[in-house]
């Protein structure tokens, strides 16, 4: 009987809440939204797929799809923030839309955007959340002006006996719910259906406001695949911050303490006058330098130093030291992350050596470079005898499969004769190409 009595409270206290105010005020506004943004979408979609379905109108109607998808992810964005103004809870916005190189490139990149058809799903599902939210919004408006009939029968139609008037028009928003008010005690019946849709509007915000919000984190947050890109390039930058750190950690602590040692043991030998001793100092300070060498290879392969200048700098130090020949051509727009600019220098080193040990070549050329908005690319073209296969080993297959990590890609174009031709994609996230 108790929780009956709590339940009902709960249920007559809800119209009084200031929830019950913010939920009808993000129903009205997602519901004008989401209505007219439908038609919008609506607007340009469909008459581009009427188009698109001849072959003259077939880049027409291609433009209008993109138009529509660019439209739709505009709304999204007005939506998401209704939603956070209104219910103070934030959605993610995916990542931003990365554009091609030239027209086909925009369009071919703009409809394979995940994001904005989902955006366009979402305008499609807000119709008949927006009806709901507008019914919730109606009924509540409804039952507030019939809860005030007894009061307006009193200041308003309280005539001499006789007088004749037109009857007070009830409403309640439900099938044939319509009927007329001719007596001041009719009017109580009125305000009771009124309090009625004042509750049944309030709950019915409340719950369209919840499932709105469900609907919204998951067409118009990021999706699982951009969530799952974006936490693995975090893990990426993590895990080259974490041995960039070992990498400063052996070099400023110890190889200066190895450093310190080997010094010593020098010192050790000048006085030792036995000579099993100074043989004794002899092989401690030669392992000693063999260990401090060591440690100096293992940070130069976590961290080559040459980077901390850039990755053009430290290309064109490799091809300083290459026993062939080698031409270098750097040309980026700003640098870029830590994480793939380490990744260009190791994979531009490795094609380096497999054309040194493998080709015959008698120059080699190192081009990096990007597209706008695309991805960085490392190639390295040799004038060798060519022939160059993945499948074999040569350390292609490793160097595909570590550019895979980080949705790279590897390409091989080495025909029996030469020139071979290896070039390694890797996408730099976090670039703005559209919106």
């Amino acid at each position: 009987m108790g929780s009956i009595r709590r339940a009902a409270a709960t249920v007559l206290r809800a119209p009084f809440t200031r929830r019950a105010r913010r939920d009808l005020l993000f129903c009205l506004t997602g519901a004008l939204a989401g209505v007219i943004g439908f038609l919008v979408v609506a607007a340009v979609l469909i008459p581009a797929v009427v188009i698109s379905a001849s072959v003259l109108g077939t880049v027409i109607g291609l433009m209008l799809v993109v138009a529509a998808i660019g439209i739709a992810r505009r709304l999204g964005s007005l939506h998401r923030r209704a939603l956070r103004t209104g219910t103070g809870e934030r959605v993610t916005a995916p990542a931003p839309f990365r554009s091609g190189t030239g027209l086909l490139g925009r369009l071919d990149r703009r409809l394979r955007d995940r994001d904005g058809w989902r955006a366009v799903g979402y305008a499609g599902v807000k119709l008949p959340l927006a009806i709901a939210e507008g019914y919730a919004v109606v009924a509540t408006a409804i039952g507030l002006a019939e809860i005030t009939y007894p009061l307006v029968w009193l200041l308003f139609r309280n005539h001499q006996p006789g007088t004749k008037l037109s009857p007070l028009n009830a409403v309640v928003p439900l099938p044939n719910g319509h009927w007329t008010i001719e007596t001041w005690p009719g009017t109580f019946t009125a305000m009771l259906a009124g309090a009625a849709c004042v509750i049944v509007g309030v709950w019915v915000a409340r719950g369209m406001t919840r499932l709105d919000a469900r609907v919204t984190r998951s067409l118009l947050g990021p999706s699982r695949v951009s969530e799952l890109e974006r936490t693995r390039a975090i893990a990426v930058e993590d895990a080259v911050s974490t041995l960039r750190r070992v990498e400063r950690d052996l070099h400023d602590g110890a190889q200066v303490r190895l450093a310190a040692v080997a010094l010593n043991l020098g010192m050790a030998q000048e006085q030792a006058g036995d000579d099993a001793l100074r043989e004794l100092l002899d092989a401690a300070q030669a392992g000693v330098s063999g260990a401090l060498a060591d440690l100096r290879r293992i940070a130069r392969g976590i961290h080559p130093p040459a980077l901390d200048l850039g990755l053009a700098d430290a290309v064109a130090s490799l091809a300083a030291t290459s026993p062939v020949p080698a031409r270098v051509r750097v040309e980026l727009a700003q640098r870029p992350p830590a994480a793939i600019e380490t990744m260009a220098y190791f994979c531009a080193a490795e094609l380096l050596a497999n054309a040194i040990k493998h080709s015959s070549a008698n120059v080699v050329e190192i081009v990096i470079d990007e597209e706008r908005a695309g991805p960085l690319r490392v190639s390295v073209t040799d004038d060798g005898v060519g022939g160059a296969d993945p499948s074999l080993g040569t350390g292609l297959a490793g160097l595909a499969q570590r550019a895979s990590t980080v949705d790279g890609k590897l390409q091989v174009s080495s025909p029996p004769g030469g020139p071979t031709t290896v070039t390694v994609e890797l996408p730099v996230r976090g670039r703005e190409g559209g919106s």
